[in-house]
C-alpha cells in the first residue's frame, strides 16, 4: 500500500431517479444497486467499495430524499439524511436544470446543517448541450457553497474518472477499510432479492412497484446449480393478479430476466422459483418492514 494512501466514506444523495445507483454501479464497474426508471428504487443504504492505487472509497447509495407517504417512506428518507453526518464527502446528484424546486431546497437545508464537504454532481449531461451546462452550474452555485461541481453522465461513463479524482482530494490519509477485492458488504441473498425486485419494477405498471418487496425463502447450493425460492410481496389481491399475469406470463417474464442476471452474478446455473403473496399495507407495518429488511431502529 502506498504511503500516501487515502480512504473514506462517501454518500450519494439526491431526489429519486437522478441516477445515484447508476453512477455507483458505473464507478464500481459492477452492478450492485438495482436501477429502474421508476423513482424510489433504492430502499436501503447500500455499501460498495472502489479501490485504486491512490485510495479506497466506500460508497453509501441511499434512498432518494422525497416527501414520505408511509412508514417505509419515513425509513427511506431518515436513512438518507442520517448518513450525511457519518461520511467524509457528500455527493449530491441533480439533473441538468435551472429549476430548483421544493425537493432541492429541502436538501439544501439539510446540507446547511452539516460540515461535510459537498460535491455537486450534475448527472445526465449527455442529454443537454454543453453551453447550457454553464447556466445550470451557475444557478446551483448561487444556492450553496459547494466544494466542487462536477458534470457527469453515469449512463455513458462520461467524466466519472474526474469525479473519482475529485473525491480523493477530500478523503483523509489512512489504510483501506476493506480488502482490495471487496466490492460490496451486501449479503448474496439481499442482492438476489434486489435483482428480482428490479425486474418486477421494470415490467409492472406504474401503481404497483412501490407496493412490492421480495423475500428469499431459501438458497440451496448443489453441484453446479443453485436452487432459489423467492416470494414477491404485494399489497392488494388485484396487484397479485397483475404480477402473475395471464397464464402466469408476467411472473415467468420477471423470473426469466432475474434468473439470467443472478446466474451472471453467482457464475453458476440457477433454478429460480417465484411465488406471489399479498400482505395488505405492509409499508405501514413496523413488524413487516423489519421482516422485509427495512429496520426502522437503524434509521433513528
Amino acid at each position: 500500500m502506498k504511503e500516501n494512501f487515502k480512504s473514506g466514506f462517501v454518500t450519494l444523495i439526491g431526489r429519486p431517479n437522478v441516477g445515484k445507483s447508476t453512477l455507483m454501479n458505473c464507478i464500481i464497474g459492477q452492478k450492485i444497486a438495482i436501477t429502474s426508471n421508476k423513482p424510489q428504487t433504492t430502499r436501503n443504504k447500500i455499501q460498495t467499495v472502489y479501490t485504486c492505487e491512490e485510495g479506497q472509497i466506500v460508497f453509501l447509495d441511499t434512498p432518494g430524499i422525497h416527501k414520505a407517504k408511509n412508514r417505509l417512506g419515513d425509513y427511506m428518507v431518515s436513512t438518507a439524511e442520517r448518513t450525511m453526518n457519518e461520511v467524509d464527502v457528500i455527493l449530491w446528484l441533480v439533473e441538468p436544470s435551472t429549476f430548483i424546486g421544493a425537493g432541492e431546497k429541502h436538501i439544501i437545508e439539510q446540507l446547511k446543517k452539516v460540515k461535510t464537504p459537498v460535491i455537486l454532481v450534475i448527472n445526465k449531461i449527455d442529454m443537454v448541450k454543453r453551453e447550457e451546462l454553464l447556466i445550470y452550474i451557475d444557478k446551483y452555485r448561487k444556492e450553496y457553497e459547494f466544494a466542487e461541481i462536477v458534470p457527469v453522465s453515469a449512463l455513458k461513463a462520461e467524466n466519472t474518472k474526474e469525479l473519482v479524482d475529485c473525491i480523493m482530494k477530500y478523503l483523509p490519509y489512512g489504510p483501506a477499510f476493506y480488502d482490495e477485492d471487496t466490492i460490496t458488504d451486501q449479503p448474496e441473498r439481499q442482492i438476489v432479492a434486489e435483482l428480482i425486485r428490479e425486474k418486477a419494477l421494470r415490467s409492472l405498471d406504474e401503481e404497483i412497484p412501490h407496493g412490492i418487496a421480495v423475500t428469499i425463502e431459501s438458497m440451496k447450493y448443489r453441484k453446479q446449480i443453485v436452487d432459489i425460492e423467492a416470494t414477491i410481496i404485494c399489497e392488494r389481491d388485484s396487484h397479485k393478479g397483475i404480477i402473475i399475469g395471464k397464464g402466469g406470463a408476467m411472473l415467468k417474464k420477471i423470473g426469466t430476466q432475474a434468473r439470467k442476471e443472478i446466474e451472471d452474478m453467482l457464475e453458476t446455473k440457477v433454478n429460480l422459483q417465484l411465488w406471489v403473496k399479498v400482505k395488505k399495507d405492509w409499508r405501514d407495518s413496523d413488524f413487516l418492514l423489519k421482516n422485509f429488511g427495512y429496520n426502522k431502529n437503524e434509521s433513528e
